[in-house]
């Protein structure tokens, strides 16, 4: 028996269940054909190096199987056929598998693992936005607060201002008075011409 992989590229449009279809037929030629499935790898939505039917973008998947190679032609019609994929390529990873059973179990562990993973990255999303939240919850209230005692500011110093106008303008009215402006150049300069 050997071990098989085969990458695919599914349109970055496509939704989860569109996927999961996909993965279902693969399956089901693949188990029409003899062959056993033992776990895909989900890459995610990456970026593609160059331009495919004007996407830049795909969703990447790695399906690994054991198989003796009859299914191989029929997974690879079953993805030419499908419009929603984009790209695929199949290579052998393993000639010879001789404990198909450990290999099984090797294939469920990683699943697991994988399927661990991906809570704690969901959960650590959930933490980041929460503590992101937060974070704009408490500069939001910082910035009406500094707001808040900016306006205050500004009106404190106008009250002070017109209580101090208030305060000289009661002596003369708020008029100058002519008689209040030193006459020393006036002053000096009768003097010079007296002399």
């Amino acid at each position: 028996m050997r071990e098989y992989e085969t990458t695919f590229i599914v349109q970055p449009e496509i939704t989860d269940e569109g996927i999961q279809a996909i993965c279902h037929r693969i399956e089901a030629v693949l188990e029409k054909q003899g062959g056993t499935k033992l776990f895909y790898d989900d890459m995610g939505r990456r970026r593609l190096s160059y331009e495919i039917r004007n996407f830049q973008k795909g969703q990447y998947l790695t399906l690994f199987y054991l198989d003796e190679g009859k299914a191989i032609p029929e997974i690879e019609r079953c993805l030419r056929l499908d419009d929603s994929i984009l790209r695929y390529l199949t290579v052998l990873a393993n000639d010879d598998v001789t404990d198909i059973e450990a290999r099984k179990a090797e294939a469920a562990e990683i699943e697991s693992l994988r399927a661990q993973k991906v809570v704690e990255k969901a959960e650590r999303e959930a933490e980041d936005a929460a503590r992101a939240a937060e974070e704009a919850a408490t500069a939001e209230a910082a910035a009406a607060a500094a707001a808040k005692s900016e306006a205050a500011a500004k009106e404190a110093p106008d009250t002070e201002a017109s209580a101090e106008v208030s305060q000289d303008g009661d002596n003369d009215g708020g008029a100058s008075d002519a008689t209040d402006v030193p006459k020393s150049d006036d002053a000096a300069d009768d003097g010079k011409k007296e002399d």
